[in-house]
């Protein structure tokens, strides 16, 4: 079983889609790593030796922010946007879209479903 970066790499899956399974790294970044180590990307997990698998470990943990590392700069970057009071900051805490994008008809993933609200009874008019 290859374990790199605390995260289990699936078995039966080609080492090239393996590696995305790493919070931080994508498809090109882990082409990028699978060329630095000269390791086919068609390989299945399952397949790989132990040297393989070393290597792949060194070189994802030496060269590239990932996982706890990554988590934690990105919710330091938040906090300082939030703490500063910036623009971004402020779209951040009350929960809207940060980059521009509209909310009077759209923003449902960062505004969250609507809830009904029971509208209020109106008295009888006179007829």
């Amino acid at each position: 079983m290859a374990r790199i970066a605390g995260i289990d790499l699936p078995r039966d899956k080609r080492v090239e889609i393996g590696l995305t399974y790493i919070y931080g790294i994508g498809l090109s970044r882990s082409k990028e790593i699978l060329a630095a180590t000269g390791i086919n990307p068609d390989t299945r997990v399952k397949d790989l030796s132990d040297s393989e698998v070393a290597t792949l470990r060194a070189t994802v943990e030496n060269n590239y922010q990932i996982e706890g590392d990554l988590r934690r700069w990105e919710s330091m970057n938040i906090k300082r946007l939030v703490d500063i009071g910036s623009y971004r900051g402020r779209r951040h805490r009350l929960g809207l879209p940060v980059r521009g994008q509209r909310t009077r008809t759209n923003g449902r993933t960062r505004r969250g479903r609507r809830v009904a609200i029971a509208g209020k009874k109106k008295p009888p008019g006179k007829k």
